[in-house]
């Protein structure tokens, strides 16, 4: 296998297994790639190079030894919000933090299908912001254009896919923290049913809206990771049905009715669909159109959804920072969420969870006549680094809200989304758009992103220049 920076996670399995590469192979060039691009990207938070090495080589005796699984030998990444056994979990914040005692039963069930955790990606403080920075470890920049952030917060897992530098990663997902990054950076980022993949040792991650989810260059490799990390722990929260994510790929959808949402939801300060990434979305839509599916506009009845977003969102931050072992260093916009989290931690908050099975009711009707929903990932193109990074709480705020209004809705209500590539605009931005489902669609979901995939063959598009090396990541 020549070029295993192209290959991609299921590639990268099969050859593994078919004795056509070592997995100790894959994982130097990974680690070369990413010693070469760290100056400049900045993906990583931390890099277990001697520790993925010798999983490596274990990794080639078992291999050797005819023993076989799903992803045994191929380095993937993590977000730096999933615990690693003997490693910290800084989730984007300043100090020391201490090693972990254990796995994550995300990271668990990786290694437990053969993967090797090469690292641990950056990510935003606490995962709030749809930029991935900080001054725990600078800035990092998207391969498509190092001047622009890849987004946020799975930042890093992004721009390390993006460029090649691993297959595939995870990400989390709390207000489109993997589909957001995924848009801003041409990749597949599946945001799945909550409790698809575990969140423990939490048995729910920022009171339920939180979930955890995959970025690839590929459909095929974005639900081979989601199966090979899905699963729960006996102590989770929430536990849907079983399914087999990558059975979908390659399925024929069948003829959908798909409804085009453009209009941004409620939200309490103005939101505006830049024309460009508007004009990209809808030419997804005609493709969707010219392979058979209905596509028309119809709107889902959001309501003030929002109102049920923040106190849980604000409320999952005052728990984070509740634990947090250095709060003196965190940033003064976390402080001024968690103190709003705190004072809305009692009947504010119960009320927003109560009122999430009338949300999926009224929203639910929409699938009483579609099959799946079809909107903007994003209102605008991914904006250049540090464009957010020294605003206060407010300001902050509106500008994440004016770039990314159409995400979070789908976290409310627990319900599976997937970004998939839309083109680029002005500089070679990416942009995406997002199909979205009710519960339980990922495979339908999935089947439709496949489709589009053999139609468009986005995974054949690389960043013109891979290491962005013209900009220092500080």
């Amino acid at each position: 296998m020549a070029d295993d920076r192209a290959a991609g996670l299921a590639e990268c399995a099969r050859a593994l297994a078919a004795g056509e590469v070592s997995s100790r192979e894959l994982v130097e060039r990974a680690l070369a790639r990413i010693e070469a691009t760290q100056p400049s990207l900045n993906a990583f938070r931390l890099v277990r190079a001697e520790a993925a090495l010798a999983e490596a080589d274990a990794a080639d005796r078992e291999l050797a030894a005819g023993h076989r699984r799903p992803l045994l030998g191929v380095p993937v990444a993590v977000k730096d919000d999933m615990d690693v056994a003997g490693e910290p979990t800084a989730f984007g914040c300043r100090g020391v933090f201490p090693p972990e005692a254990r796995d994550g039963e995300a990271v668990r069930r990786l290694r437990a299908a053969g993967a090797i955790v090469i690292g641990k990606t950056n990510t935003c403080e606490l995962g709030q912001w749809p930029f991935t920075e900080g001054p725990a470890f600078g800035a990092t920049r998207n391969p498509w254009h190092a001047d622009h952030t890849p987004g946020g917060s799975s930042g890093g897992s992004a721009a390390a896919v993006a460029a090649g530098l691993v297959p595939a990663a995870l990400g989390s997902d709390g207000a489109g923290s993997v589909r957001i990054p995924a848009s801003w950076t041409h990749l597949i980022g599946i945001k799945p049913q909550r409790g698809r993949i575990s969140t423990w040792p939490r048995p729910e991650s920022f009171q339920g809206i939180t979930v955890n989810g995959t970025l690839a260059r590929s459909v095929t490799d974005a639900a081979l990771l989601l199966d090979a990390a899905s699963g729960n722990h006996d102590g989770d929260l929430h536990r849907p049905p079983v399914l087999r994510v990558s059975d979908a790929v390659g399925r024929e959808p069948g003829r959908l009715r798909i409804a085009l949402s453009l209009k941004p939801p409620f939200t309490a300060v103005p939101a505006r669909l830049d024309p460009v990434v508007r004009a990209k979305v809808v030419a997804l839509a005609e493709r969707i159109a010219a392979l058979g599916h209905t596509v028309e506009e119809a709107e889902p009845r959001y309501g003030r959804i929002g109102l049920t977003f923040v106190p849980r969102a604000t409320a999952g931050i005052a728990e984070r920072v509740r634990d947090a072992p250095h709060p003196h260093l965190l940033d003064p916009r976390t402080l001024e969420a968690a103190r709003l989290g705190r004072l809305l931690a009692g009947a504010p908050l119960r009320v927003a969870r109560r009122a999430e099975a009338t949300l999926h009711r009224r929203i639910g009707a929409l699938f009483d006549t579609y099959d799946v929903l079809l909107a903007p990932t994003t209102a605008a193109p991914p904006p250049r680094v540090g464009s957010m990074a020294n605003m206060s709480g407010l300001d902050t705020d509106r500008a994440m809200i004016a770039a990314c209004p159409y995400a979070w809705p789908w976290n409310i209500l627990g319900w599976p989304g997937v970004n998939v590539p839309a083109g680029f605009v002005g500089e070679g931005l990416p942009v995406g758009a997002q199909l979205l489902g009710p519960a339980h669609s990922e495979p339908l979901l999935v089947a439709l992103a496949s489709q589009l995939e053999d139609d468009q063959r986005w995974h054949e598009r690389w960043p013109p220049h891979e290491a962005a090396a013209d900009s220092p990541a500080v």
